[in-house]
């Protein structure tokens, strides 16, 4: 149960923040601190500290200007420096985590009683590696570009290593003007030149790094270890669980998650379990791979040392792989050309994710081939450790110090092939949901490549176990995590535990009297595209008034671009589309527009249909192409209807239809983004009208009146 004091804590950091803001307490957010402190504050723990009950996530769906970071940092943070946890707070996007940092936290820490130090967590790959660094400015990384050039992008194009840049980077770490973090340097980095100085867990020689106590990102790390609220990223989370939990971020028994944007989770797991391999760009790395060796082996100071034996046996397990896919090559080759594939049609998804016998049979050789080549190297990267305490056989601390970081880069490669060719060589229990399986063709004649795929079409399963089971407690919420107003959709594909929770938080909006829902008598189906296009230029050349802000959604650039071409002049005299220029420098010029009492008129794609923030003047009118149905081509969602059907249920109503109603509040959500807003949403699509689902889809949108 919780305490009567931890209670009054909560109850009283409330009334601060309403008195500080002179706000009036909102039903919303009472109901949302509530539910989760209900939550977590009734967790038993056991005598070591551990979780004792399965009821410990909260999912909580909280409409637009509820409030809900206050709501749950607020009810969290008690609770957990109480319990002795750490609260991880997770986004989906940076401009929420901003928000929480530079806003939201201390709103709270200068306006309440509640004490408590917080940090932001990034990976790896957001900070410079000092080694790499140093290597780019000296002499030595020349003679390991030439030595490993072909392996690694980062080792290619030596001639164009900017070395100017490296230079001014050194330079500030020195003088204490930078602290190694890329999104703190001033300047503009190429994605080129940052990926040359970065690293990762497997090239990252940690303790054992000569550079270890200066690190860029092992001072960000320390930080983590005293602060109270650690602020990260959905990817930077499941990283971390991939690693078993408690590699980068604290161990899951010890931490408590909020999941803000929660409606991203099981899309970002399922990425992160999602593997994709080019059969002859294989062979032509294990070839480069293998030259590399041999100059690694003249570089031993003794050829008969363990590490010598191994460099000895890697050939032979480099040609074994490289048979094995070659007999892949040649038992794909009919089978390809019998399905017709070309470069129009280049895709073949397996059903039910089930390969050709021979095929999974092969896959298993790669996987345990694979397998013995990747114990192989980390077997050096061990010696290449134990040689810095000068204990390594044949490898000198300095070659230990040069050759770690790219047995690394080599592990990781090979471990995405073990993770490829594990989940062709499995067969998948049938009592979970199958793995998509595919194939690509790719390029032309002596260019063709086969490009094999898999992913786990449900991360349910997978979160369950590394996520749900092994966390203390967790609080998931989101402006939209029901679909069709139900949580059936989010259950289906995140795994939460049936005991949850679950709580609908209406937004305080008055939809009725500021937002006016428009479906205008569309005379084609959006599937008659030629006419569908026509329609809308006409529509919008009448309505958009080019004195105001609009936004035009479409979910097909091809459409987007035909209408822009389309439109009249006086429209295209005030047009931004996505694409054209980042995505903040369009919506910096679109306000900048309003803000000279100009009018400017918005085109953009998916994207610009969530986390786009545009209140008051900045946006009056919103215009849908048409329901944003999800592109039926992905291999995963084609598995997971073909599962679904094959269980007796109906695909298009439990998939596509929840999904499409998650992207149309979405989109629709763009309007009214607090209380004053107003405006009009228009939807160009007259299945809205005409097809049985199209009623569904409206009622499941918020009440806006309609015009």
């Amino acid at each position: 149960m919780l305490s009567d004091e931890l209670k009054n804590k909560i109850q009283s950091a409330y009334r601060d923040m309403l008195d500080a803001k002179s706000h009036k307490p909102r039903v919303g957010q009472r109901q949302m601190i509530g539910a989760i402190a209900r939550t977590l504050g009734n967790i038993k723990q056991g005598t070591e500290g551990e979780r004792l009950d399965e009821k410990h996530v909260a999912v909580i769906e909280a409409g637009t200007g509820t409030g809900k970071t206050l709501s749950y940092c607020l009810a969290v943070i008690p609770i957990a420096k109480a319990r002795g946890l750490k609260l991880v707070i997770s986004t989906a996007t940076v401009a929420l985590q901003e928000q929480i940092l530079h806003k939201d936290l201390p709103d709270i820490l200068s306006n309440t009683e509640v004490n408590f130090k917080y940090t932001l967590a990034k990976g790896r790959g957001r900070y410079l590696c000092l080694n790499n660094l140093e290597a780019f400015l000296g002499t030595q990384e020349q003679a390991m570009d030439d030595m490993f050039a072909g392996l690694f992008e980062q080792h290619l194009q030596s001639d164009d290593v900017n070395t100017v840049l490296y230079q001014e980077m050194d330079e500030a770490l020195s003088k204490g003007k930078w602290d190694g973090d890329k999104d703190n340097w001033e300047g503009i980095i190429r994605e080129l030149d940052w990926r040359r100085l970065t690293t990762d867990h497997q090239q990252c020689t940690n303790r054992n790094c000569a550079n270890y106590s200066a690190c860029p990102f092992f001072k960000a790390r320390a930080e983590i270890e005293v602060a109270d609220v650690i602020v990260a990223n959905h990817d930077l989370v499941l990283a971390d669980l991939s690693l078993g939990g408690g590699a980068i971020l604290t161990p899951p028994k010890e931490t408590i998650y909020v999941f803000d944007e929660g409606h991203h989770l099981p899309d970002k797991a399922i990425g992160h379990f999602r593997h994709e391999v080019r059969l002859q760009q294989s062979i032509s790395w294990l070839r480069q791979l293998e030259k590399n060796l041999v100059n690694l082996k003249q570089e031993l100071t003794d050829e008969v040392s363990l590490t010598g034996q191994l460099l000895i046996k890697m050939p032979q397990q480099i040609q074994t792989i490289v048979n094995f896919i070659q007999y892949a090559q040649q038992g794909l080759s009919p089978y390809i050309n019998g399905l017709g594939l070309d470069q129009n049609n280049n895709q073949h998804r397996f059903e039910f994710g089930v390969v050709p016998d021979e095929l999974k049979q092969l896959a298993y050789s790669l996987s345990t081939s694979y397998q013995k080549l990747f114990n192989s190297v980390e077997s050096i990267q061990d010696e290449c450790k134990k040689a810095k305490q000068n204990e390594g056989m044949g490898v000198t601390p300095e070659m230990a110090e040069t050759w770690q970081p790219i047995l690394g880069a080599i592990l990781g490669r090979i471990e995405q092939s073990v993770g490829l060719w594990q989940l062709y060589s499995t067969t998948d229990d049938q009592q979970y949901p199958p793995n998509a399986r595919w194939l690509i063709l790719s390029g032309q004649g002596m260019e063709q490549d086969i490009e094999l795929g898999a992913s786990p079409i449900l991360a349910a399963n997978t979160l369950r176990q590394q996520l749900w089971d092994k966390c203390f407690g967790a609080v998931v919420t989101s402006a939209t995590l029901t679909a069709l107003n139900q949580f059936h959709r989010f259950n289906m594909r995140s795994g939460v535990p049936r005991e949850s929770e679950y709580l609908r938080v209406l937004s305080p909006f008055d939809f009725q009297n500021n937002g006016v829902l428009v479906i205008p008598e569309m005379k084609s189906e959006p599937n008659q595209v030629e006419l569908h296009t026509a329609e809308i230029v006409d529509y919008l050349n009448e309505k958009v008034d080019r004195d105001k802000a609009s936004l035009v959604l479409f979910s097909s650039r091809r459409q987007m671009e035909d209408v822009a071409q389309s439109l009249k002049e006086s429209l295209k005299d005030i047009l931004l589309i996505q694409g054209e220029q980042s995505k903040r420098i369009i919506l910096e010029s679109h306000k900048s527009r309003i803000d000279e009492d100009k009018g400017s008129l918005l085109f953009g794609l998916a994207s610009f249909a969530e986390g786009v923030d545009l209140p008051g003047d900045y946006l009056s009118s919103v215009f849908i192409a048409k329901i944003p149905f999800a592109v039926p081509d992905d291999p995963v969602d084609a598995t997971l209807a073909e599962w679904i059907q094959k269980r007796g249920g109906n695909p298009f109503m439990e998939i596509t239809i929840p999904d499409a109603s998650l992207r149309l509040v979405q989109a629709t959500g763009r309007l009214l983004r607090s209380e004053t807003d107003s405006g009009t949403i228009h939807i160009l699509d007259k299945r809205l009208k005409t097809k049985r689902y199209g009623n569904q889809l409206v009622q499941s949108l918020p009440p806006y009146r309609l015009g």
